[in-house]
């Protein structure tokens, strides 16, 4: 059994060739919620949605998020009405003590509809009403996930970190935003000063979180901070990590990360932007699979591939280093 840590983009192009070395029936994928946002009154997961886009064969891999093809008129119509009716566009929070009012699970991550500054699909936005409507029902975020897994046809076990609240903080120099505000609406532009998980330390693992960290565990090449680091900061993790099995696989060639804020967030929280501030961000792995190119050096064992992931082969290709680098510390 093997279980990888996913975030963003980089761990589901890794996953496109895992099969190459792992059964994809005894696979178990952990994904962040820590972006996830109310958008609208709407329950918006985007790591999980990845996932389930991926597994069941409709993930626009263009841009590795939405669905393949998807048609946009809802979004659309919202621009259009909003700024026929002078309203302002942009992320919108609701007000304080909305963020923290109605569902429990969207706490600190509430924006309003108007304008909708994220680009949603509209066969994407069919499972952001369904997963809503299920949570309304009084079903977790783990069931509701199991549920949509199931309905895309997923092999391998797909859970969330948590069924509680966790958010992504940015606190920039334009003041704190939600990583989705950071990121999308302002394009990672803002100079970060620190991060915050806010909500991680009174959250719980997932159900079957725990057991599944306590098989080996591949940390896929996804951002260090905020695809990965929600997960280790849910009480219990970090510590059963230190006694798994764990290969982590580098999201850098050298300096520079091959996509989204990851080096500007490291340096942010005080891990060098680098192949290795691994060692820093990851303290509990056995072992790295990163470049070949790459002249990083760790005190643990270390696996040297090209990892760049262009293909299902490039893919296959680093799924094989890590089976080899699992294979040389257990």
């Amino acid at each position: 059994m093997v279980t990888f840590l996913s975030g963003g983009t980089g761990t589901p192009k890794l996953l496109d060739g895992a099969a190459a070395a792992f059964s994809p029936e005894e696979t178990t994928v952990v994904a962040n919620t820590g972006d996830d946002i109310e958008l609208g009154g709407l329950f918006v997961s985007p790591d999980v949605d990845t996932l389930l886009f991926q597994g069941g064969g409709v993930l626009d891999r263009e841009t590795w998020w939405g669905i393949d093809g998807d048609t946009h008129r809802t979004n659309t119509a919202l621009s259009d009405i909003a700024a026929a009716a002078g309203l302002p566009d942009g992320p919108q929070y609701l007000p304080d003590d909305k963020q923290t009012a109605g569902r429990d699970l969207a706490n600190w991550r509430r924006f309003s509809g108007t304008a909708e500054f994220m680009t949603i699909g509209d066969r994407d936005r069919a499972v952001h009403i369904t997963r809503t409507s299920l949570l309304d029902q009084g079903q977790p975020l783990s069931e509701v996930t199991r549920r949509l897994a199931d309905a895309f046809g997923l092999e391998i076990d797909l859970l969330p970190m948590s069924d509680d609240p966790v958010a992504s903080l940015i606190h920039t120099d334009d003041g704190m935003m939600h990583f989705q505000e950071y990121w999308v609406a302002h394009r990672g532009e803002p100079t970060v000063e620190t991060v915050e998980f806010r909500g991680s330390s009174h959250a719980e693992p997932a159900p079957g979180v725990r057991e599944a960290l306590e098989d080996t565990v591949v940390v896929g090449p996804s951002n260090p901070v905020t695809s990965i680091g929600p997960m280790l900061t849910l009480p219990g993790v970090a510590d059963t990590l230190s006694q798994s099995t764990v290969v982590a696989v580098s999201p850098f060639l050298g300096d520079d990360a091959f996509s989204g804020p990851a080096s500007d967030l490291m340096a942010a929280v005080n891990a060098p932007p680098s192949t290795e501030g691994l060692a820093t961000t990851y303290p509990f792995a056995d072992a790295f699979v990163i470049d070949e190119t790459d002249d990083a050096t760790f005190d643990r064992p270390t696996i040297q591939t090209d990892i760049r992931i262009d293909s299902a082969d490039d893919a296959a290709r680093v799924s094989r280093a890590v089976k080899d680098a699992i294979d040389l510390v257990t």
